[in-house]
C-alpha cells in the first residue's frame, strides 16, 4: 500500500472537518472520526471512512482503532488528536465532576487513543502523532480554567512522549492555534449550564455582565481570528515534512503569547494578559 493513512478526530465541524478534506485532497486516506454516529453517517455520505470515536467512551476508542487498522491491514501513518470542548467558569466555581468530565474527553481519551496506535506505528517503523493544543496551552486566561488545565496537561504529555519516541521513527508534534473559527463557544454552553451555578456565585455580577453576554451573544469574529484551514496548513507540514517541528504556532496571539512567556516574569505576563 502506497496510500498514506491518517486518523483525525473531532471531524464533525471546524478544524477536524477542514483537516479531513484538506488531507484527502492531498491523496491521504482519511479516517474522519466523530463522537456522534449521525455525524459519522454524514461524513460517510461525503466519501470518508468515519469510525465513531468518543474520547469519553473507552470502548469506542478501542473499536475505532480496530476498525481503522482492520481497513488498512494494520498500518497507520498519522494520528491527529483534535476533538475537545470547553467548560467556561471561574476556577473557584468548578465542581470536581466538571474537571473529571472534561479531562476524560480532552486528556485521558487522547492519551488512550495515542497509546493504542503506537504499536502499529512502531511495527511499521514510522508514524506521526499530532496534538491540537491551543494558545491556552501556553498561557492561562481567566474564565477558562477547565480548558486551560487540559491543554497544559496535553502539552506536558506530548513533550514527554516526543522525547521518549526519539529514534523510533515516530515523530510527535503540537499545533498551537489561537482564535480559529469553530463551534467551541456554542458547544461550551451545555457544559456551562450543567456544571456552573453562576447565580449563586460570589461573582454572580461578573458572570451576568462579562461571561454570559460573550457566551450567548450572536458570534462575532474575534480579533486575529483565522479560518480552520490555517490549522490544516500546519498539520500538512507536521505529517508530510521530513523533519516536522515540535511546535506549530497558528495566529498572531499564539506567536505573541509564546514570546511573552519566554521573556517576561510571571507577574508581568499576568498583567499583560489581564489587559487583554
Amino acid at each position: 500500500m502506497s496510500e498514506k493513512t491518517i486518523l483525525i478526530t473531532g471531524c464533525s465541524s471546524g478544524i477536524g472537518y477542514d483537516a479531513a478534506h484538506g488531507l484527502r485532497a492531498r491523496g491521504w486516506r482519511v479516517f474522519a472520526a466523530c463522537r456522534a454516529e449521525a455525524d459519522c453517517d454524514r461524513l460517510r455520505g461525503e466519501g470518508f471512512d468515519a469510525p465513531r470515536i468518543d474520547y469519553a467512551d473507552e470502548a469506542s476508542i478501542t473499536a475505532g482503532v480496530a476498525e481503522v487498522l482492520g481497513a488498512t491491514g494494520g498500518r497507520l501513518d498519522a494520528l491527529f488528536n483534535n476533538g475537545a470542548y470547553a467548560c467556561p467558569g471561574l476556577v473557584e466555581d468548578l465542581p470536581r465532576g466538571a474537571l473529571r468530565e472534561i479531562f476524560e474527553a480532552n486528556v485521558f481519551g487522547w492519551h488512550d487513543l495515542t497509546r493504542q496506535v503506537i504499536p502499529a506505528m512502531r511495527a511499521q517503523g514510522h508514524g506521526r502523532i499530532v496534538q491540537n493544543s491551543s494558545v491556552l496551552g501556553l498561557v492561562a486566561i481567566g474564565w477558562r480554567g477547565a480548558y486551560v488545565s487540559t491543554k497544559f496537561a496535553i502539552e506536558g504529555l506530548t513533550d514527554t512522549l516526543r522525547v521518549e519516541m526519539r529514534g523510533t521513527g515516530i515523530h510527535v508534534s503540537l499545533i498551537e492555534p489561537g482564535p480559529v473559527k469553530t463551534k467551541i463557544r456554542e458547544n461550551a454552553r451545555a457544559p456551562f449550564e450543567r456544571w456552573i451555578d453562576w447565580e449563586n456565585s460570589v461573582r454572580m455580577a461578573d458572570y451576568r455582565d462579562k461571561l454570559r453576554p460573550r457566551l450567548y451573544s450572536q458570534r462575532k469574529k474575534d480579533k486575529f481570528e483565522l479560518l480552520p484551514d490555517a490549522v490544516t496548513k500546519k498539520l500538512i507540514h507536521a505529517v508530510e515534512a521530513p523533519r516536522p517541528r515540535a511546535r506549530y504556532y497558528v495566529t498572531t496571539p499564539t506567536y505573541f503569547a509564546g514570546t511573552l512567556r519566554r521573556v517576561l516574569p510571571t507577574r508581568a505576563l499576568d498583567w499583560v494578559i489581564s489587559k487583554g
